[in-house]
This record gives structure tokens, sequence and C-alpha cells, in this order.
């Protein structure tokens, strides 16, 4: 592609832009293979008790999620986005096999670990690459629509592994989805996308020409977004405690609805509400950021995720498990593509991709250490307190952010 023919902008860019949100649609469902059926895999069919046990395979999820996060963004600055975008789905093709013949829970925990690999190059790559197209002008809306396509998917896969669980048992029929998953997000993203990098470049040249170069170390962008800049240090442990209230809510929400009684069916649909609503009402939060601005947005978005989990604590019907995941949701969606737009407003496009990782590094830290919070804090002191300690968590975060960190929207 000449320089002539580069262009940056959501509609200018719209038909590559629309075949990566295709594309971190079948990265989502890969997850939501999981989010419904896993506990109940563990309890019935591995004979797993222990709730810490149980949410051992979102532990590993996070931490290799994490990790691989953190290096993707490095990665597609050296051998450049679409490169990294399909090693991640040749990583997730053994998963759907593995969840389907896995003879003891040591393999759905290892199969975890390839997912969480996988989910970290491919979701970590379409994030930037969407940043890459649409410039410094409506990243709120960008980031909304792709983390609608990623949550969305995981709510609808979530109901229809339920749905097949309950009609056809827990393996392996509900795994087939994940092998059109794979097939699917490989040959698109092999065949039809096209590398960003050249946007970067493009931008630098048009929009920060006048900048300094803005050259820091790996060390550096690591300490600027996780501790030292006020902003990108704000929105880092405020993704941190929302993917921790997420790693929760993966984990025992499932448990808690079939302790009360719901089936299979009924734990598909009710674990579906709260990544359907955050997936869809993001489209319009992540545009809404654009507009009023990234940082109430977010400190809201923290106290309404806590009041949610506040409410599914509370409550023993569908009635208020519905209640509180939609509450959740909309809490959810407040904040996942407004912390996304803040580290695009504040981080340098020289340094952007690896300033993502690094946010994204402690995001997804967040569902291993709220997997393992919420299962030690189950076995010693029950679900519920579980569920309380996570809500004051989350309240705190929003806290945190209304103290320390400034509004990083300039408006030009």
């Amino acid at each position: 592609m000449t320089t002539a023919a580069i262009r940056l902008g959501l509609r200018e860019n719209l038909g590559q832009f629309s075949l990566l949100v295709l594309v971190n649609a079948f990265v989502g469902a890969m997850v939501g293979l999981e989010r419904s059926i896993l506990p109940a895999m563990a309890e019935h069919e591995f004979h797993v008790a222990a709730r810490a046990a149980i949410l051992s395979f979102i532990v590993v999820f996070g931490v290799t999620k994490a990790l691989t996060n953190y290096f993707a963004g490095r990665l597609s600055d050296r051998f450049g986005r679409k490169h990294v975008l399909v090693a991640g789905w040749v990583v997730a093709a053994p998963v759907p096999f593995v969840l389907m013949w896995a003879p003891n829970w040591n393999w759905v925990v290892a199969a975890n670990i390839l997912l969480g690999i996988s989910q970290g190059l491919t979701w970590s790559t379409t994030v930037i690459m969407k940043i890459d197209l649409v410039g410094p002008k409506q990243r709120g809306l960008a980031m909304g629509l792709n983390e609608f396509a990623g949550y969305f998917a995981v709510a609808v896969s979530a109901m229809a592994t339920g749905w097949i669980a309950a009609h056809y048992g827990l393996r392996p029929q509900p795994f087939y989805l994940g092998i059109v998953y794979v097939v699917a997000g490989l040959l698109l993203s092999a065949a039809a996308i096209r590398e960003t990098h050249h946007h970067v470049a493009h931008e630098l040249r048009i929009h920060h020409a006048a900048d300094s170069p803005a050259r820091l170390s790996q060390l550096e962008i690591f300490r600027r977004t996780s501790l030292t800049d006020r902003n990108l240090s704000s929105v880092s442990q405020a993704g941190l405690v929302n993917n921790l209230n997420d790693g929760m809510a993966w984990g025992l929400f499932p448990l808690v609805f079939a302790a009360a009684g719901m089936t299979l069916t009924q734990v598909g649909m009710l674990v579906a509400i709260y990544p359907a609503v955050w997936g869809i009402t993001q489209v319009f939060t992540g545009a809404l950021s654009d507009r009023v601005g990234r940082k109430r947005l977010i400190v809201w978005g923290m106290w309404v995720q806590a009041a949610g989990i506040a409410v599914t604590a509370s409550s023993s019907a569908g009635v208020g498990f519905g209640a509180g995941g939609v509450m959740l949701g909309i809490g959810t969606a407040m904040v996942y593509p407004t912390l996304l737009a803040a580290i695009g407003d504040v981080a340098h496009p020289s340094w952007r991709a690896s300033s993502v990782g690094v946010y994204r590094l402690w995001r997804d830290l967040g569902y291993a250490v709220g997997a393992l919070l919420a299962g030690v804090t189950a076995d010693k002191f029950g679900v519920k307190a579980a569920m309380w300690l996570i809500a004051a968590v989350t309240f705190l975060s929003g806290a945190i952010a209304a103290t320390r960190m400034r509004e990083t929207l300039v408006r030009k």
C-alpha cells in the first residue's frame, strides 16, 4: 500500500475494520465455549469439589493471557500485526479437541494455557489494528465495536453451549462449535486481513510530525503504564479489577445459579445475560466516551459493576440474578472500551502498542487474581462472602480512579 493510499478513520477503512470486528467475534466465541459449562464439568465429570481447584482453569488462563498480551504488543511492532494474529489462531487449534477428550482435570487446565496464549495474541492484535486504522478520532467508538463483537460472541457461545450440554451432554458435543470458530478465524486472518503497521507511520507523519520522537525503553513504558503516569496507571488498576470481578463471575456465577436450582439451560441463559448486555451496550458507551470524556464513565462504571455484584450476591432466584447480570454488564460496558480509548489518548503512537500490551498484562492478570481470591474466600467463608468481597474491591477501584485520574480526551 502506497503512502498516498493510506487514510486514517473508521469510515475510510470500513472494510478492513469490519473484517477485524468479525475476527474478534470468533475470538470471543472461543472463550464463550467454556463460560457456562466448565464449572459443571469440574464437579460432575472430574469430581473436583474445592472452589479454588475448580477456578484453577481461570487462573492459568488469566496468567498466560496476561503475559502473552505484554509480548503481543512488542511482537506486533517487530514482526507485524497480521503475523501475530495468525499465530494466535494456530495456537488455538488444539483447544476444542483437548476439551472434548480430556481424561482428567489437568488436561482442561492445560487447554486453558493454550487458550490464554491464543487470546492474548488474537484479541490484543485486533485491538491494536483497529487503533491503527482509525487514528486519533473515534477511538472510543472503535473500541466499543471491537469489544461488542468479542463479548456479544462470548454470550451467544455461552448460551449455545449451555443449550447443547442440556440436550446432548457436557462432552463432546458443545465443543464442536470450537472447531468452527478456529477454522473461520484462521481463514479470515490469513486470507482477508491486511497489515496495519504502516498506518502508524502515516499517523506519526500527519499528526505527530512536530512531536519529539518519544523513544522510550520497554522498561520506561512499563513503568509509565503501571505506576508513574497518573492516567495510564489508573487505567491499568481499573482494568485489573474489572477482570478480577469478571474472573469471579466466570467461575462462581454458574455454581451459584445451579445451587439455586437452575437447570443447565437456565444457567447458560443467566450466564449469557452479563456478557450480552456488556457486548451490546459498549457500542454506545464507547462512542459516548468520545463526547463526554473517559474519566466519568470509568469511575461510574466501576461503581455500577460493584452494585451489580451486590445485587447478585443478595439474590436467590432468577429475577435477581438476571438484574444483577444486567447491572454488571452495563457497568463493564461503561469501563471496558473507555479504558482502551484512554490508553490511545495518552500513549504516543511510537510506543502505543507496547503500552496497550502492558495495560492488557495487568488487566488480564485480574482473571487470575479474581479466581484465586474468590476461590479461596469461597472455600473458607462461602460463595456469597466471596462475591461481597469482590464487590467491595470493585467499588474501591472506582474511588482510586476518581481521585487519581485526570480526563484524557483532548477535544480539538
